[in-house]
């Protein structure tokens, strides 16, 4: 895990953007990074925030590939086109964001690239972080063959019938008796979306239901305190959640 290594060990990794094929059938670019060797390595589709299709969900990419994961992270807004990413994120909210069915057809897509690969161990596990924590979620409830999830601070998986939307048209905690794997969870006691009171329903609902799932709740931490980028950083609870997340993939995955 982090740090974990030994010296004289051969390390080597390559990332690249690529294309997977995408909702109805479209070609989809996703930044695809791996280690070197013949493996077989297991797989992480990475579904990326709400600021978009960003350099740090690049960076996070090359960090899980170097702990030894093929990892793939498809542009969920090629349909807005192209830009910077605060320009094609601004235009995806001017639009009311993507659509859920859209998303889970480039997240399958994606999968089906990363499980088609040569050197593919054939287990697959899926994080994200923000909207990509949501859409992790739906993704563990509705596709098939992923083997573990990690949701770190998805908002609006609890989510009240008033903010509905066409493009989120059903709130995602409705499909929790169909979660088919672990799931992870990682939460900050201060964070707005999800509220604590977000994190006590998901948590309520799936104990009701018996699922194998594990949640970490940060105190002195907001949303997004992965993010080395912005103010709301946390390192020593970030840290501490990106072991916990290293650990469960270790064990799911490998």
């Amino acid at each position: 895990m982090w740090n974990n290594f030994q010296t004289d060990a051969y390390e080597g990794l390559i990332a690249e953007t690529i294309s997977v094929t995408g909702h109805g059938g479209k070609p989809v670019r996703a930044y695809y990074s791996r280690p070197l060797g013949e493996g077989p390595f297991p797989g992480i589709l990475l579904i990326h925030h709400m600021p978009g299709w960003d350099q740090f969900t690049r960076e996070t990419a090359r960090r899980f590939a170097a702990q030894g994961y093929s990892v793939i992270s498809p542009n969920l807004y090629e349909d807005f086109g192209h830009g910077t990413p605060e320009e094609v994120a601004e235009r995806a909210r001017e639009q009311g964001g993507m659509v859920d069915k859209d998303v889970m057809e480039d997240c399958d897509g994606a999968l089906s690239f990363l499980r088609s690969q040569p050197n593919a161990s054939g287990r697959v596990g899926v994080i994200g972080m923000c909207s990509g924590g949501r859409h992790t979620f739906l993704a563990a409830c509705t596709l098939e063959g992923i083997d573990c999830a990690v949701d770190c601070w998805g908002g609006g998986v609890v989510c009240p019938p008033e903010q509905l939307t066409p493009q989120r048209p059903v709130q995602p905690l409705d499909y929790a008796e169909k979660l088919s794997c672990p799931l992870l969870g990682i939460f900050g006691n201060e964070d707005w979306s999800p509220t604590k009171e977000d994190v006590d329903v998901l948590e309520a609902r799936l104990k009701e239901l018996g699922k194998d799932y594990e949640f970490h709740r940060y105190d002195g931490a907001a949303h997004g305190f992965w993010y080395y980028h912005r103010p709301m950083y946390k390192h020593e609870q970030a840290m501490d959640s990106l072991e916990k997340v290293l650990a469960f993939f270790e064990k799911h995955l490998k």
